[in-house]
């Protein structure tokens, strides 16, 4: 089975940017090491605890910094964006890391409505996302007789492009233009299987993929025992309560007591999001996993790991890695 990384630039409370993009390199330049397929960041705007919102510089940052593993956006809100500036962006960033980049889209704005407005964007740029993909994907193709508008570099370079979602829209889209499809079901589990079965069902060969290929996000938090690793399950459980209250913050450091910290309500929601979480040591973590991958029947498994200390984090992704050999 297939390991990649989701990695966010997490800010570690009482920490800063430069410490999480410094952090985000060292765990790539490990997991290139531990055998991980691809290292992805994303972009998410006005959120104190992401330091990722430049993704396609933070994406350049991570691969210069390492060798062999692929790096690519999980992913580029596309809506944000006109398609000729993606394009020109990650075919500068093939051209210096050739063989190496990966392009994922996603049609939510990555932010709340008032920083959409700070991005001067429209609500309604959504609505273009399907006529964005299919623009991007030909100004990264081949140069057509009498085209005007090229993106240098960027034309012909052919950067694998994904589809991210976590609904059916995602899904169906992918299938009709023969893309590789990414869930996000590592915080929005509801629609997984639906979406894959509907990708599958409907998917058409295209010049980049002749056969349907899905990877799901999960949450991962191994430690040298189930205890340990229930306690650094906590950071992101804080953080997805303090988004029920609508005060995002930096990742904040694990505590002892979850329970007397969230209400009812809020656990009740945060632990609908976080439902495709694996927590526990390597053999809990690793009998977990692949009981989802036989379940799903995805070709890869992205984890993602909000743990506030970096050596626990380097640790759970190791011992992620060596439980799944």
């Amino acid at each position: 089975m297939k390991l990649s990384i989701l990695d966010l630039a997490f800010i570690a409370q009482g920490g800063t940017a430069a410490q999480a993009l410094a952090n985000s390199v060292d765990l790539a330049r490990h997991a290139e090491d531990w055998g991980y397929e691809r290292f992805w960041l994303a972009e998410h705007h006005n959120m104190p605890g992401i330091a990722s919102a430049a993704t396609a510089i933070a994406i350049g940052h991570v691969a210069g910094g390492t060798r062999r593993i692929r790096v690519g956006a999980g992913g580029i809100m596309l809506p944000n964006h006109s398609p000729l500036v993606i394009a020109e962006q990650f075919g500068t960033l093939e051209t210096l890391y050739p063989g190496r980049i990966d392009l994922g889209l996603g049609r939510a704005p990555g932010t709340d409505g008032r920083t959409l407005q700070a991005l001067r964007r429209s609500p309604a740029a959504a609505e273009n996302f399907p006529r964005d993909v299919v623009e991007l994907r030909s100004l990264l193709g081949p140069l057509q007789v009498g085209q005007r508008v090229q993106a240098v570099p960027g034309t012909g370079l052919e950067v694998p492009l994904w589809i991210l979602g976590s609904s059916l829209f995602g899904a169906r889209l992918a299938a009709h233009l023969g893309l590789p499809y990414a869930f996000a079901s590592h915080f929005a589990p509801q629609a997984l299987r639906d979406a894959l079965d509907l990708y599958r069902v409907e998917f058409q060969p295209s010049g980049q993929l002749k056969e349907p290929y899905a990877m799901a996000g999960v949450n991962v938090f191994a430690a040298p025992s189930d205890a340990e690793a229930k306690r650094l399950f906590t950071s992101v459980q804080q953080q997805f309560a303090a988004l029920v209250r609508g005060t995002p913050g930096q990742l904040p450091p694990p505590i002892d007591d979850i329970e007397s910290y969230w209400s009812p309500a809020e656990k009740a929601h945060a632990c609908a999001m976080l439902e495709y979480s694996f927590v526990g040591d390597p053999e809990t973590v690793g009998q977990g996993l692949r009981r989802f991958v036989e379940q799903t029947g995805v070709d890869e498994v992205m984890a993602v790991s909000a743990i506030h200390d970096h050596g626990a984090r380097l640790a759970s992704y190791r011992l992620l890695a060596e439980s799944m050999m």
